[in-house]
């Protein structure tokens, strides 16, 4: 395990441990970050969700299944897990966890004041940087697309 000074916490909601790290989330934060990372992938179009959709997705993320969907996504990545769960060889539960925790690393690297936030006019979206006046890596590291089995709304 990394040393404490590592480890990311907003709450007691949920915890879990991730490349060697420990993080502890409430979870109204847990909630968010997994939506978030829904829509990062493509799974959903948008961060417009449902609270029973919220469930399905945080339920998803924390113990890797859904046990018994709540909504008509949760129904969706149940009756398509064959096709969601692995996509070009990369895991969905994999990346909406990477996601997660991704950004709270990055947050806390924010608070410990070794990242700013800052805009970028190129992408239209905020981005961390090096107090240096680098781009965090982090950011720049691809993800993979689940936006062809994304969730049709109706």
């Amino acid at each position: 395990m990394v040393e404490d000074a590592w480890n990311y916490t907003s709450g007691d909601d949920y915890t879990l441990e991730f490349l060697g790290y420990r993080f502890s989330f409430g979870t109204r934060d847990f909630e968010e970050r997994v939506g978030a990372a829904a829509v990062k992938l493509g799974l959903v179009a948008s961060n417009d969700l449902e609270d029973e959709e919220v469930a399905d997705l945080v339920e998803l993320a924390a113990d890797g299944r859904i046990a018994a969907a709540r909504s008509t996504l949760g129904s969706y990545l149940v009756r398509h897990w064959e096709r969601l769960a692995l996509v070009e060889g990369e895991s969905l539960v994999y990346w909406l966890r990477k996601l997660v925790f991704r950004g709270a690393y990055l947050d806390h690297r924010v608070k410990e004041g070794l990242l700013e936030v800052a805009w970028d006019e190129d992408n239209a979206e905020f981005a961390y940087a090096e107090p240096s006046g680098g781009r965090a890596l982090l950011e720049l590291a691809p993800t993979p697309s689940w936006h062809a089995l994304q969730f049709p709304r109706d």
